[in-house]
């Protein structure tokens, strides 16, 4: 049983759908919320509101944005002769925060995982292959994360990609085997860069 108002509850209960949030944690934002003068409050659900119907897939990377192309497919200064694949939007912001890698990118949005019922179908391989085909790239800087699944996806994108005359690399291991590149330090992801390896 819950010792406070309903419409608390309900908000304690939202917060703890949350990633990460668990009851404590849900209970303090929702007081937090709470607490707060009424235009932070109106300002917090405008800009949740703002950021899901103003954001998308760029059409070209696949990254979210709210604008299309993205800044980054769309910028001058990129090395549009290297494609770096991640799983994830938050993946890209990772990279991009060590500024070494200059490059495009392409987001799967998830890795082969049979385990899950995701397949190579399930995630955007397909739309990277079709941005291979103009013969622009070069090389494809394979950046998934170091786990089975991220390994997986890595090699059947390797294989895919061979025929076609790019040359496919792998970041270095210089990320725990099984970590997450969102969590990864810029130094860290900095080396896994200076790393690669083809594969």
């Amino acid at each position: 049983m819950e010792y406070y108002a309903v419409p608390i509850a309900k908000l304690v209960e939202e917060f703890q759908k949350l990633p990460g949030i668990g009851h404590k944690s849900a209970q303090r934002l929702a007081f937090h919320v709470i607490n707060l003068p009424m235009e932070k409050v109106q300002k917090l659900s405008e800009s949740i509101l703002e950021a899901k119907q103003k954001t998308r897939y760029c059409s070209v990377c696949s990254n979210l944005t709210d604008i299309d192309p993205c800044p980054l497919c769309s910028g001058t200064s990129r090395d549009k002769t290297v494609i770096c694949v991640v799983q994830d939007p938050r993946d890209v912001v990772a990279m991009e925060r060590t500024r070494e890698f200059k490059g495009l990118y392409h987001v799967l949005h998830g890795a082969i995982s049979p385990m899950q019922g995701i397949g190579p179908e399930e995630i955007r391989i397909k739309e990277l292959i079709t941005r291979l085909g103009s013969g622009d790239v070069k090389e494809v800087i394979l950046a998934t994360n170091p786990n089975v699944e991220g390994e997986a996806t890595a090699m059947y994108i390797s294989k895919l990609i061979k025929p076609l005359g790019v040359k496919a690399t792998r970041i270095a291991h210089g990320i725990p085997v099984g970590g997450d590149l969102e969590y990864a330090d810029e130094v860290t992801l900095a080396k896994a860069l200076e790393g690669r390896r083809e594969i």
